[in-house]
């Protein structure tokens, strides 16, 4: 079994977020862009992490100064662009990546990405949950989002978890020119959603089972105090 955890990124992080980045985005955001998230208050930029088989670094709060180094110079000499990494081979300390922006009412994510890899075990389905978490935690109102009108995979996700059309932006998408669909999530404070959330965590919680995973239901990510500003 591997353990997995959720956490807000830290700037030792932020190199292993760009090349994850790179990887299953291809490149949608720089260095600086995950800086400024950073920075910003009404950002959560959150992270899946990889701790092995053992937990390993589920004690020590992160990778480290030495790792984030070796981290920024495979982004200058191609990194996992160039070799891509097998799953079988090696331990990645990112799996994945999501991020909101509470804009008054609304949480709009604005990037939800799991290493290609390790696709199609659940990951994607837990980062969208804590996202949820999050603009619930927040006392937001309801989630908002894009995506392509090509990524099945994506709309399938996002409709299992109460998300629906509600228009669409043409040629939205530059490199392509393809059309997004704007996908709509309301009454993220009804008092039921509560209740939502923890019946889509525990079946997630299973998905991952399912795959080997699992993440520690002390983790405090998964039962936060709720915070609202």
């Amino acid at each position: 079994m591997k353990f997995l955890k959720i956490a807000s990124l830290t700037s030792d992080q932020l190199a292993a977020a760009v090349e994850l980045d790179q990887l299953a985005l291809g490149g949608l955001w720089t260095l600086d862009g995950y800086k400024r998230e950073l920075d910003s208050p009404n950002s959560d930029l959150l992270v899946l992490e990889n701790l092995g088989e053992e937990g390993l670094g589920a004690k020590g709060g992160g990778r480290g100064q030495e790792e984030s180094e070796a981290q920024e110079q495979r982004l200058e000499t191609g990194g996992w662009n160039s070799q891509p990494t097998s799953p079988e081979s090696s331990t990645l300390p990112l799996l994945g990546i999501a991020c909101l922006w509470a804009i008054l009412e609304e949480a709009h994510i604005t990037i939800l990405a799991v290493h290609p890899g390790y696709q199609r075990q659940g990951l994607g389905q837990i980062l969208l949950w804590a996202l949820l978490q999050s603009a619930w935690k927040r006392g937001l109102e309801w989630a908002t989002l894009e995506v392509r009108v090509s990524n099945q995979a994506a709309i399938a996700l996002y409709q299992k978890f109460g998300f629906s059309e509600v228009g669409r932006r043409r040629r939205y998408y530059q490199d392509t020119g393809e059309d997004a669909l704007i996908l709509w999530h309301n009454g993220l404070q009804r008092p039921e959603f509560q209740q939502t959330l923890k019946i889509w965590q525990s079946q997630i919680l299973d998905r991952l089972c399912q795959s080997g995973w699992s993440l520690p239901v002390t983790d405090e990510s998964l039962y936060p105090t709720r915070k609202i500003p």
